[in-house]
């Protein structure tokens, strides 16, 4: 199967989901191929800001996946993302106290880790690449809807059937044969002709591993 993720790089919850997902990978037989979407284009023209971001900061990170996406690949938005959550607070720890992205890694950093260029980090200073980051937006939640949020998963068996949900929202990461468990049922339940809507307990606060 073919998993095609679209994430906004800042949300902790995204973040678990993709963790899931590559545990799924392990166990199950599944391909992953990354894209970005950005909450900062779902809230445009609200009157209130559910992120709480007045300075747009959160397109900065959008736009960089966005530009290493468009010129690398897929696969190296995979590397830069994981690399970008694996180096977070680093910043907070070295200087010892806050930082503005304390709950992200240094962008320059996480770039070279992910063997790209660093100064791709130059352009989430920039509005050049948003246009990329609204075209992948737009392809992911064309298949749902803007009623929905961050992220969206769009599943293709090998008869090209095609399967697509929001989320799943968990707040811890399973692992093995119980994150396994939970694609399966996923599947069932987003596959099921007229399904709209599964929700489970109120949010808790993510459990980043």
């Amino acid at each position: 199967m073919i998993a095609d993720f679209w994430f906004d790089p800042s949300c902790p919850y995204s973040w678990l989901t993709s963790r899931w997902l590559l545990e799924v990978a392990k166990v199950r037989p599944v391909e992953i191929r990354w894209h970005v979407m950005s909450l900062s284009v779902l809230n445009e023209g609200r009157d209130d800001d559910p992120e709480n971001d007045p300075e747009g900061y959160l397109w900065v990170p959008a736009r960089i996946a966005a530009t290493v996406g468009h010129r690398f690949g897929h696969e190296a938005l995979g590397r830069f993302y994981t690399e970008l959550w694996r180096g977070r607070g680093d910043e907070r720890n070295e200087q010892g106290g806050e930082t503005e992205q304390d709950w992200l890694g240094d962008f320059r950093r996480a770039l070279s880790a992910a063997g790209l260029p660093a100064d791709l980090a130059e352009s989430g200073l920039t509005e050049a690449g948003d246009d990329l980051v609204r075209a992948s937006h737009a392809e992911g939640i064309s298949l749902l809807g803007d009623h929905i949020g961050t992220p969206i998963c769009a599943v293709t068996g090998a008869a090209e059937e095609r399967i697509v949900f929001f989320g799943p929202v968990i707040s811890q990461l399973p692992t093995g044969e119980q994150a396994g468990r939970l694609w399966d049922g996923t599947l069932l339940v987003a596959g099921t002709p007229h399904f709209h809507e599964l929700k489970g307990h109120a949010h808790e606060e993510p459990r980043l591993p």
